[in-house]
């Protein structure tokens, strides 16, 4: 079973990094947990959080609710960006 901290980590609604979470898990369980082998991964996982965190920064000044955009609301965001 599950943590609730755990399931929130695996919505899509509500962690916009779940790709980059799952592939850098899957880095360093590939790799021994040598965290050298898997720096490209903890830098597209933290530009990631950066990227989002910014997004929903400017949405709660904007007073946008939610602050998070949904998964769909964020696919749509990313293909307006190209």
């Amino acid at each position: 079973r599950m943590s609730r901290h755990a399931k929130k980590l695996k919505d899509h609604d509500i962690n916009p990094c779940v790709a980059e979470t799952d592939a850098t898990t899957k880095c360093m369980d590939d790799n021994n947990y040598n965290k050298e082998m898997c720096t490209d991964y903890f830098l597209k996982y933290k530009n990631c959080r950066t990227f989002w965190h910014g997004i929903m920064m400017q949405r709660k000044r904007n007073g946008v609710k939610p602050e998070m955009p949904s998964a769909e609301e964020r696919k749509k965001i990313l293909e307006s960006m190209g």
